[in-house]
């Protein structure tokens, strides 16, 4: 399994053992460190390294699985990271993932796109922008997305809410 954007490594904690290993990618040293600590934890083995979700260095269809949690919207080309992820999954193979996503009402999207636009955000926000359409993305790389559910984390006045969290496969 991949993990694209492991941050911290907060995730490696909630990882079933069914899972065999985790490679876990990180572009930040301040959050790889911590990943890696985390990883010293975590009930599955864990191998973080440096990399970008947009440039896998790793052969087509190496992974059965690939995370994606709160990442695609602050990399710099969710189209290319998507495409990336799609390249390693092996067929039939799946995408996770819970990201932020534009609001369905309209004028939260519009307050949302205003944020994206003004930059302000994204500065703030560590590279994030809350106004993505993450689930048409993930369709657009080839993805069949099978199920998803919106739900708000935190208030729900939040900008960066809602979220949603999919699973999707990679035709075989």
């Amino acid at each position: 399994m991949l993990e694209v954007g492991a941050g911290n490594g907060i995730n490696f904690a909630h990882y079933p053992h069914s899972v065999n290993e985790v490679v876990a990618i990180e572009p930040e040293p301040y959050m790889r460190a911590k990943a890696e600590r985390a990883a010293e934890r975590a009930d599955v083995s864990v191998t973080v390294r440096p990399g970008l979700a947009e440039e896998l260095e790793f052969e087509a269809g190496s992974f059965d699985a690939v995370v994606a949690c709160l990442v695609l919207c602050s990399v710099t080309a969710p189209s290319l990271a998507l495409a990336e992820a799609f390249r390693v999954t092996k067929p039939g193979g799946e995408l996770r993932f819970f990201e932020h996503v534009r609001s369905e009402r309209p004028a939260k999207a519009r307050l949302q796109g205003l944020a994206d636009g003004s930059r302000i955000w994204p500065w703030l926000g560590g590279g994030c922008h809350c106004s993505r359409d993450t689930v048409g993305a993930v369709e657009a790389a080839g993805f069949r997305v099978d199920k998803t559910e919106r739900v708000d984390v935190g208030p729900a006045w939040a900008i960066t809410n809602p979220h949603v969290i999919g699973y999707a496969l990679r035709a075989a």
